[in-house]
């Protein structure tokens, strides 16, 4: 329906970290030489015992074991479990995805021996994807092992890393954020294929859809739920928010919420978030309400 590559069947997910939770008293901002403005990636040093014991941990730790139906799938290798990597010997993670070269930690003016990079995951700023760390560690494992990672030993992690079959479009690139497609306004995609991840969120998106749809029949326009709420927020992420580059499933999470207001405290934070997105969303239901209630007969 694209003429493109816009669906995918088997996909990696790496880590995603709350920015807020990492310590930049140890990471620091810089892209590699310094391209692209210079701080686009969040890096974390690791010296040479330090990525000798992050590599003991991968490969002692407890991975998922693939399905019956799995086993013979191979690897994409362009997307292959860190740990996976980590097999092939002690340094290839070094020449890989925590490669140091062209990066200087501020701290030493030195070259560090290995580097965990984390990449923007959306607009907002408040969500960093661990470049290359896709895994299929247990989750337990995932926290042990990646907070051993200097500026991650604090780390509260919006999504955790996996390797499984799925079949998701690219929305920011295909979707109109009612969740018609770009290309065929009459074709609206719903639920898990938009690129959420999860029942509840799969549902919810679902749900407007069926309201887009109803009120597209009825040719009443409805402007989508606020982004301060749940349901806005994801389908701001899903139809344009996040890069398309880098797009992957998504649940909901309070890192896809603009930031709460300026001097909240951090403990409070969340509570605040959640109250803004109540009082959004009782005001966004009574205007769906006006507008499409009662059904005509």
């Amino acid at each position: 329906m694209r003429g493109e590559d816009a669906l995918a069947f088997f996909y990696a997910i790496a880590p995603i970290v709350y920015r807020d939770s990492i310590d930049f008293t140890k990471a620091w901002f810089q892209s590699r030489w310094n391209r692209g403005g210079g701080a686009d990636y969040i890096n974390c040093p690791l010296d040479r015992e330090q990525y000798e014991a992050f590599v003991r941990a991968l490969l002692e730790a407890e991975k998922t074991e693939f399905r019956e139906w799995e086993k013979d799938t191979p690897y994409f290798e362009g997307c292959l479990p860190i740990e996976v990597m980590a097999e092939r010997g002690i340094d290839t993670l070094r020449f890989g995805p925590m490669k140091p070269v062209g990066l200087v930690d501020p701290r030493t003016g030195k070259q560090p021996y290995a580097v965990v990079q984390l990449r923007q995951d959306n607009r907002l700023g408040t969500l960093y994807n661990m470049v290359g760390f896709q895994t299929k560690l247990k989750y337990g494992e995932q926290l042990r092992v990646f907070r051993t990672i200097p500026g991650l030993e604090n780390a509260r992690f919006a999504r955790l890393g996996g390797l499984h079959r799925n079949t998701f479009v690219n929305g920011p690139k295909v979707l109109e954020r009612d969740l018609r497609m770009e290309n065929r306004p009459n074709v609206r995609l719903a639920g898990q294929i938009t690129g959420v991840e999860g029942y509840v969120e799969s549902a919810a998106v679902g749900l407007l859809a069926g309201l887009f749809a109803a009120a597209e029949v009825r040719g009443i326009p409805l402007p989508p739920p606020p982004r301060e709420t749940a349901h806005g927020a994801l389908l701001a992420h899903v139809t344009g928010d996040a890069f398309a580059e880098t797009f992957q499933p998504m649940n909901v999470n309070f890192g896809l919420f603009p930031p709460p207001p300026a001097g909240t405290r951090k403990d409070a934070r969340k509570r605040v978030l959640a109250e803004r997105a109540l009082d959004a969303l009782e005001r966004w239901r009574a205007e769906v309400a006006k507008r499409l209630l009662p059904v005509p007969a």
